[in-house]
């Protein structure tokens, strides 16, 4: 998940520097970047995220997201 972040989130601070519970909106997560991060996402682990998961929530830390994929 850092790696997909690092290449298409273009965070304010390294993804290697975050805990997997920050706010990544406090890092610099823009709402273009959450397209980005959410069709890498798709494309890395072979799924679509669906329109109801859709959420600022979702994006908001590297924890969340992994809990999606899950």
């Amino acid at each position: 998940m850092r790696r997909i972040l690092f290449e298409s989130a273009r965070l304010d601070v390294s993804p290697e520097t975050l805990a997997d519970d920050a706010d990544l909106y406090a890092a610099g997560l823009s709402s273009l970047a959450t397209v980005h991060l959410m069709l890498a996402i798709e494309d890395e682990f072979g799924i679509e995220i669906s329109d109801r998961m859709l959420t600022r929530r979702l994006f908001s830390s590297i924890d969340s997201m992994a809990a999606a994929v899950a």
